[in-house]
Parts: C-alpha cells; sequence; structure tokens
C-alpha cells in the first residue's frame, strides 16, 4: 500500500516538473548551505585537530593575562619575566622550558616599509624544541644559528607572497626598527600565517634591537611524560603565584594545555555550526512554505479526482497518506540535491583553498550521520509542510469534490 502512494506521488509531481522545481527551490538551497558549510567546518576541525597532535600532547603554554591587542602576552601590564622562566624551570617533572619573544615592528626593505610579526629563536638547550615543534624547515638558504646577530630568516610569504614590493631573496639586507640585517633562509611553507607570516631572530639580538628587557611574551614547556601535566600544572601555578606575588584565585597569568586549547577550538566551531544552521533554517522555512502552497494548490487542482477516488471506497486515511507522501517527497527530493550541490561547493572551495594556501588544511569532512540528517530532516520539513493540505484534502466530502469547478 505504501508502495502505491510513492508511485502516485511520483507520477503527480512529475506531471508538475516546473512547479516542483521551483517548489523544491528554498529546501536545496538551505541544505545545500548546511553540508556544505557543516562539512567545510567538520573539516577544519580535523585539519587544526591533526596539527595540534603533531605540535604534540605534552608540551603546555604559559602567558601573562590581560586584554591585549598585539601578539599573545606582548600587550599586557604585568609581563612574563626571567624570574618566573627559572621558577619553571626548578620544575620537576619539566624537559625543557623556552621563553619566547612575539613583537609586531617595522621592516624596511628597498625603501618599502611594512610592519609584520617578529618572533625570537632560544640560544640555549631549548632552542631544538622550538625548531621541531614548529618544523621550521627551510625552503631556501639556511636556519639561524646560536652564534648568528644581525641575521634573519624569514617566512614563507616574504619571499613567495609580495608582502614587499619584490620578493626577498637569500642574502638581502632588510632594516628592522633601523638595524640592518641579512637574510639567511625562507622558511618552508606551513599554511600558518603566524609562521609564514613571520621573521625569526635570535633573542639576544632582538632584545637589543628591540630594547627589551627580561621580559618574557611566553613560556613553552614540554614535560618528561604526559601523565604528569596536570600536576606539573598546579606546580607552575603554585611557583608563579610565589614569583608574582598573587593569590589563588587572582592569577595574573595562564597555563594552557593541548585539551585546554583543543576544547576552546571544538567549542568555537560549535558555536559557528549552530550559527550557519540558523541561517539556514531561513531557507528552509522559505521551502516549507512553497511546498504548503504547491499542496495547497495540488488539492484545489485535483479536487474531483480526491471525490472519484473516495466514491470508489477511498477512506480518508488513505487520500491523507497519499498527499503527505508527496509533500515529504518534495522535501526528500529538495534534500537529495542539495546534498549533492553542498559537497559540489565544498570541494569547490576545498580546491580553491589547496591553490591559495599551498597546503592541504582546508578539506571537507562529510560524515554519515550528516548526509542521513540531512535528508531525514528534508522530509520532515516536507511532511510537515504538508500536513494541513492534506487533512484539508482528507476531509472533502465526495459530492462536494464531484461537483467542484476550476
Amino acid at each position: 500500500m505504501l508502495g502505491d502512494y510513492f508511485f502516485l506521488a511520483l507520477r503527480s509531481l512529475r506531471k508538475r516538473k516546473l512547479r516542483s522545481w521551483l517548489t523544491m527551490l528554498g529546501i536545496f538551497i538551505g541544505i545545500a548551505a548546511v553540508v556544505s558549510l557543516i562539512g567545510l567546518s567538520e573539516g577544519m576541525r580535523a585539519a587544526i585537530l591533526t596539527q595540534f597532535t603533531d605540535l604534540g600532547t605534552d608540551k603546555l603554554i604559559v602567558q601573562a593575562e590581560g586584554v591585549t591587542l598585539g601578539p599573545p602576552g606582548s600587550g599586557v601590564s604585568e609581563k612574563l619575566d626571567e624570574d618566573d622562566l627559572d621558577a619553571i624551570k626548578r620544575i620537576s617533572g619539566i624537559n625543557v622550558a623556552a621563553g619566547r619573544l612575539i613583537r609586531v615592528a617595522k621592516a624596511e626593505y628597498r625603501d618599502d616599509a611594512s610592519y609584520t610579526y617578529i618572533a625570537s629563536v632560544p640560544q640555549d638547550e631549548s632552542r631544538k624544541v622550538v625548531i621541531d615543534t614548529f618544523n621550521l624547515g627551510t625552503e631556501k638558504g639556511r636556519f639561524l644559528k646560536k652564534e648568528d646577530t644581525h641575521k634573519v630568516v624569514l617566512g614563507y610569504n616574504f619571499g613567495y607572497e609580495e608582502v614587499f614590493e619584490r620578493n626577498v631573496r637569500v642574502g638581502d639586507k632588510i632594516e628592522i626598527e633601523g638595524a640592518a640585517f641579512e637574510v639567511v633562509g625562507i622558511l618552508k611553507k606551513t599554511g600558518s600565517f603566524a609562521v609564514d607570516g613571520a621573521m625569526l631572530i635570535n633573542e639576544k639580538p632582538m632584545k637589543e634591537v628591540l630594547e627589551i628587557g627580561d621580559e618574557i611574551d611566553l613560556i613553552a614547556v614540554q614535560v618528561i611524560s604526559e601523565k604528569d601535566i596536570d600536576r606539573i600544572v598546579n606546580d607552575i601555578e603554585k611557583a608563579l603565584r610565589k614569583t608574582r606575588d598573587v593569590e589563588e584565585g587572582k592569577e595574573d597569568f595562564t597555563v594552557e594545555t593541548p585539551e585546554d586549547t583543543i576544547e576552546s577550538l571544538n567549542s568555537i566551531i560549535s558555536i559557528v555550526q549552530v550559527v550557519i544552521v540558523g541561517i539556514a533554517a531561513i531557507s528552509l522555512l522559505v521551502g516549507g512554505i512553497g511546498i504548503m502552497n504547491t499542496m495547497y494548490t495540488s488539492v484545489l487542482e485535483r479536487t474531483k479526482e480526491i471525490g472519484i477516488m473516495k466514491a470508489i471506497g477511498a477512506r480518508n486515511r488513505s487520500i491523507f497518506s497519499l498527499f503527505l507522501v508527496e509533500s515529504g517527497m518534495l522535501g526528500m527530493a529538495g534534500g537529495g540535491i542539495g546534498i549533492v550541490l553542498g559537497f559540489i561547493f565544498a570541494k569547490m572551495v576545498e580546491i580553491a583553498g589547496r591553490y591559495a594556501l599551498g597546503v592541504d588544511l582546508l578539506r571537507a569532512h562529510f560524515s554519515l550521520w550528516l548526509i542521513i540528517g540531512a535528508l531525514a530532516f528534508s522530509f520532515l520539513v516536507g511532511t510537515v509542510a504538508g500536513t494541513l493540505p492534506a487533512i484539508q484534502a482528507s476531509r472533502l466530502k465526495p459530492v462536494d469534490a464531484l461537483r467542484y469547478r476550476k
């Protein structure tokens, strides 16, 4: 019996092809938006989580807390300092603790100036950890040596993306806050603006040029065993409360674990997805109204047909089911088209991102539950929108239906 309903509903939709396509328009636009944007956001989530995993789950980031518009930790009133770093180094279970400086400075190349990120490279035993963590390999030239003073390594963008009017080459001279530096290397592309758009110089010359005292913008900590992370976090907090003379609950610093970062990332992406679904719901609402309007029109056009069906024994339930299945099929068909369009759109964005960034950071991810959920929701929209017209059709009296004239 249900198969007959689907067959009759399909035949009715095929008779009204143009109207059916126009009715489905709102549905497949909404579903396409949901599928493509959620697919892209899930792909981005997976890519970023993979990057965090590659960086290692044995690392902590310590920063001074406060409102800042610049790089992390650089604009707060009470910055970290060498005393804080020394206190952290004395904690058991820590393999390496590295202080980092990240500042914005004026750089000039051939009379062209730009304000860009300048990041320090440690010159002690923590140097290798920083290089390995951020995978700082060179595309051209070499990396900084410990003894280098007025040497600089540039992110990929400076050599290939025309940050200045002309791309910078190995061996060129660049002025940073008026001091001349020789470019000894160009980094490989990482896909991260924090690396690709930064200049790296050794810590001591950076402090001299930018006139930085014992300030530290952030401290990267590598633990010996991941099992001890919770204990080490507590020990760091106790040590810094002592060196910075703050009470518990009034800390002016943060200790961020990989889990904290991932949790924050998941929260942000989830909020974005909710907004996406909310915006797409407007299109789905319009699509539902379109289905309702189409089904009301269909009831009017087929009033005599309904009368004949009732005259030969069709029950109200059968008429109701027929129109409900038809509206549901409209919604599901629109959802199916929307899924295909969403997949195509997401893949186009993925390919465009690959060419623009040069890395496979942006990849769309379509889970089976996303596909099933999109189809089920589009069917639900169709059936809900068709409920009132189906009720109207089922309540028509055979005599009145047979007498009806258009």
